[in-house]
């Protein structure tokens, strides 16, 4: 090797310890091992979100694989710097769910996981579970839009910039959105306000 050259070859990194555009770049260059690389780092994000749209364990995997096979089928369209790739996920994840629409009746509402926490007693799993399964009932019977919106605050954590963008909308909207959506959940979850002040507290 030449004097003074001491980078490390791209192509000789780890693609395991590569970040998503990186991984992204060399999709775009028909890499499967790097789509394999994101599909693990992604694939069960997407599948608790397909899953607390639908509360439907069959919908929400055929949701998710659909949603990798995409980034994979389009990944030479992907433009570096347009978005992260967990926006685009989501996006890709939640137009699908939208566009099922569809809550069946026979949705277990144990398929949908929760919360962890420290072992609690058995009185108080008892009671988390009611407590819990109440709030899944209220947000699935939320118009699609705001079902997205709600979930996308609360159990991912997101602003409203980026659910904005996962919804192809406008912030203002999304504030509208989350807004009317908390309205709903205090009207169905009427008696039980203080166990979801998390929730509730704006909007």
């Amino acid at each position: 090797m030449a004097e003074g050259k001491s980078v490390a070859d791209p192509a000789a990194v780890p693609v395991g310890s590569l970040d998503d555009d990186a991984l992204l770049a060399r999709m775009k260059a028909d890499d499967a091992a790097a789509y394999r690389v994101l599909v693990e780092r992604h694939v069960d994000r997407a599948y608790a979100l397909a899953l607390r749209m639908l509360r439907n364990v069959a919908d929400a995997e055929d949701v998710a694989q659909d949603s990798m096979v995409k980034a994979w089928t389009h990944r030479h369209a992907w433009e570096p710097g347009r978005a992260q790739f967990s926006t685009w996920l989501y996006r890709v994840v939640v137009n699908r769910c939208i566009d099922l629409t569809r809550l069946p009746s026979n949705a277990n509402i144990d398929d949908v996981p929760e919360p962890a926490e420290d072992k609690p007693d058995a009185v108080e799993t008892l009671h988390r579970r009611e407590v819990y399964s109440r709030l899944e009932r209220a947000i699935s019977r939320l118009p699609a839009q705001q079902r997205a919106a709600v979930t996308l605050a609360y159990y991912d954590d997101l602003g409203n910039g980026e659910i904005a963008q996962i919804l192809g909308t406008t912030v203002s909207a999304v504030e509208s959105l989350l807004k009317r959506g908390r309205q709903g959940l205090r009207q169905a979850l009427r008696g039980s306000e203080g166990e979801f002040r998390h929730l509730l507290a704006q909007g």
